[in-house]
Order: C-alpha cells, then sequence, then structure tokens
C-alpha cells in the first residue's frame, strides 16, 4: 500500500514538472512573453553551452521579449521528455529537442531544467542547452 501512495504521488508530480515545461515552450510558440515568465522562478538562470564549449547567459526577461516579437505560432520547440528525477521539492529534466521557425527546421539538442516546487506549485529553476545542426534525428 505504502509504494502504491509513493507511485501515484511521484506521478503526480511528475506531471506537474511537465506541465510547467509545457507552458514554456507553449509561451514560446503563443509569443507570450507572461506565460514565459510564468514557467521560471524568480531568480532562474537560463544558458546555453556553444559549439566551442563557452556557456553563454541569457536575461529570462529579455528572453521573453525577444520571443515576443516573433510571429504568433512561428517558434516551435518540440521535445521528448526522456528522463525526470525528483527528489522532494527538487525535480531534474532532460529533454531532447528540435527547433522549427515557420515550419523550417533550424536546430537540435538537449534541454536540461532543474525545478524546484514552491508553494505547491513546480517552476523552472535552471536551463543550460545544447544547439547543433548536425546528428539530429528528424
Amino acid at each position: 500500500m505504502f509504494s502504491s501512495v509513493v507511485s501515484l504521488a511521484q506521478n503526480s508530480d511528475e506531471d506537474a514538472v511537465k506541465s510547467a515545461i509545457r507552458q514554456l515552450f507553449s509561451g514560446m510558440k503563443n509569443s507570450d512573453s507572461i506565460l514565459i515568465k510564468k514557467s521560471f522562478s524568480n531568480n532562474a538562470v537560463l544558458q546555453t553551452i556553444t559549439k566551442t564549449g563557452d556557456v553563454k547567459n541569457e536575461n529570462i526577461n529579455d528572453f521573453a521579449v525577444s520571443i515576443s516579437k516573433a510571429e504568433k505560432g512561428s517558434l516551435d520547440e518540440r521535445i521528448i521528455f526522456s528522463n525526470i528525477l525528483i527528489d522532494g521539492n527538487l525535480a531534474s529534466v532532460w529533454t531532447p529537442y528540435e527547433f522549427y521557425d515557420k515550419d523550417q527546421f533550424s536546430h537540435c539538442g538537449i534541454n536540461s531544467f532543474q525545478s524546484v516546487k514552491s508553494n505547491a506549485e513546480w517552476k523552472i529553476q535552471y536551463i543550460i542547452d545544447t544547439r547543433r545542426k548536425d546528428n539530429c534525428k528528424r
């Protein structure tokens, strides 16, 4: 019985973690800066690993504003939830993705999310991603 309760709680948290991440991509697809910002915790970090291995920091507000200027429906990041680990109020999520701009393939890579649960709500605390045009599974 106890393991069933733990499993149900884990599944519920897993669904909530996925929902918070999907909210980000919905905001991107709909050019909705408010929805994008609501996906993140107050002091979230957004980073990209460049081809040379350098780490580039992005400001969440600047990111949201730049996405909001895109034509609604033009940006589509297609993700797969391949691994989700949860311990209490911390979740680690790995999502391979392909990014399309106006239905044209742009690039692919991996998103690594760290999410936190605060006041019974999951938010993205940290994202770091890779970006490339080759070795994509389209």
